[in-house]
């Protein structure tokens, strides 16, 4: 699948550079009949199973949120049903919807085919926060105390689903000269950024290190809002950093000069993090926010 500046960005190899094979990974682990289990299914549920682990433990931790916890171990073990439903439905609709809908739209059967790739983040991201604010209104759980928390164990599934993306060999980057370049099964013969693996280290294992530093070290859990907050812009400007590097879908390609779909989807998440920064930084309410009303 060649981009709409392929042969603009492309870099003839040398002699003295090889490029990386893609690992001999079989996307499929065990297969018994018809029924497979896929090394893409797992990784997203083992994201699921450890941010919700994690999650727990923020729970059980009343001192991280300057007294009492404002959700018990019960309510974070009962949203992870919540939050998986909505990263599932949520990531693949907002695939189907942002990316690709002329195809689905005469291909509907293929909407289900999660196991062939295709997983929204912006979508899944939409599907959470809606998850997280019926679980608040449902449970009467302070609505931006439960969203800090799933904010600081979100990078958790993000680095799994950048590594199910690279198992997968999609969203691959563009070509490239670099040492580490690879070629991917699906991706021409040229070596290419591994734009996953780049997405995976910032969006997971950096963002969740400054998220667990604002949790533990620092007074952030007792002003909600400021964890949530520093999620979205840290992922944003992290995305918006990747674009630059990873092949846009051919048939969107570049919206004007480099801009992508990707960056102008992901905007709206910096701008909304630093509003909802300063509103919890400027917000006169008591330490721990008001609970969402239940509907009578």
């Amino acid at each position: 699948m060649q981009g709409p500046r392929e042969t603009l960005t492309s870099h003839v190899l040398t002699a003295e550079r090889v490029p990386v094979p893609f690992p001999e990974i079989d996307p499929v682990l065990i297969q018994i009949g018809p029924f497979a289990i896929r090394w893409y299914a797992l990784a997203y549920i083992a994201g699921l199973l450890l941010g919700w682990r994690y999650l727990m433990r923020l729970a059980e931790t009343p001192s991280v949120w300057g007294g009492k916890s404002p959700f018990s171990r019960d309510q974070a073990d009962d949203l992870l049903l919540w939050v998986a439903l909505g990263v599932i439905l949520g990531g693949r609709l907002g695939y189907v919807l942002f990316y690709n809908p002329a195809f689905y739209l005469y291909n509907p059967g293929d909407i289900i085919a999660v196991w062939n790739g295709g997983m929204s983040f912006h979508g899944g991201f939409l599907g959470v926060v809606l998850a997280i604010y019926l679980f608040a209104r449902k449970h009467t759980i302070p609505l931006w105390s439960l969203a800090d928390g799933a904010a600081a164990v979100a990078p958790i599934g993000i680095l799994f689903g950048r590594l199910a993306n690279f198992i997968n060999s999609e969203l691959w980057g563009r070509t490239t000269d670099v040492p580490w370049g690879v070629v991917f099964p699906t991706g021409g013969p040229l070596p290419r950024h591994p734009s996953q693996l780049y997405e995976g280290l910032l969006e997971g294992v950096v963002l969740f290190i400054v998220l667990r530093y604002l949790t533990h070290h620092t007074n952030a859990l007792s002003r909600p809002g400021i964890v949530a907050g520093t999620f979205f812009i840290g992922y944003g400007l992290s995305r918006i950093f990747v674009e630059f590097f990873r092949e846009p879908d051919a048939h969107i390609g570049y919206l004007f000069g480099p801009v992508t779909q990707g960056m102008v989807l992901t905007l709206p998440m910096i701008l909304v993090g630093a509003g909802i920064i300063w509103w919890a930084r400027t917000n006169s309410a008591s330490p721990q926010a008001k609970p969402a009303r239940k509907k009578k």
